[in-house]
């Protein structure tokens, strides 16, 4: 058996644990209610849905896409919801592709603590792109991941790439 080792998640479950979610709340509710989505880093709006950078990527463009509606089971997710998930999760795949042009994605989600949840209360999919090659020392060695671009440049580049051409 083999073990990936990742010590980078301790300092975000920390962080969710001095975020709204130790206070009882839902950091992923709360962002999208406060329409700051600068602030927040939300890319697009759907209308059940919500695109945001994940502000603890695992590489550059790391995605996260939420139903507005809190929920952490996917059964409950509606079909209106779960279709627009998939829509998302394409549309946004289309879009790193053409800012960035990765290799592959990993596409998924962890749903409970057990699964590697880190916001377990709150379903949500992950969009990570991936190079050839991205994996090296630096995780380990360092406790430190490199991540090669500035969030807010991606997110730039994401709504410009969302946007439909004139």
């Amino acid at each position: 058996m083999q073990r990936l080792f990742s010590p980078w998640r301790s300092k975000y479950i920390e962080s969710l644990s001095q975020s709204g979610e130790a206070k009882g709340k839902c950091i992923l509710c709360a962002v999208v209610q406060e329409q700051n989505d600068d602030e927040h880093l939300i890319v697009t709006r759907g209308t059940h849905c919500y695109v945001i950078m994940n502000l603890f990527p695992y590489n550059s463009g790391h995605l996260l896409v939420v139903p507005y509606r809190h929920t952490a089971s996917l059964a409950d997710l509606t079909d209106e919801e779960s279709r627009e998930v998939m829509s998302l999760l394409k549309r946004m795949t289309v879009a790193l592709g053409s800012v960035s042009g990765p290799d592959g994605f990993n596409i998924g989600s962890n749903i409970g603590r057990a699964a590697g949840a880190g916001i377990d209360q709150h379903i949500h999919f992950h969009i990570v792109p991936r190079w050839s090659g991205d994996t090296n020392f630096m995780p380990v060695l360092a406790d430190t991941r490199v991540v090669s671009e500035d969030i807010r440049e991606t997110l730039k580049k994401l709504r410009k790439a969302l946007t439909p051409s004139a």
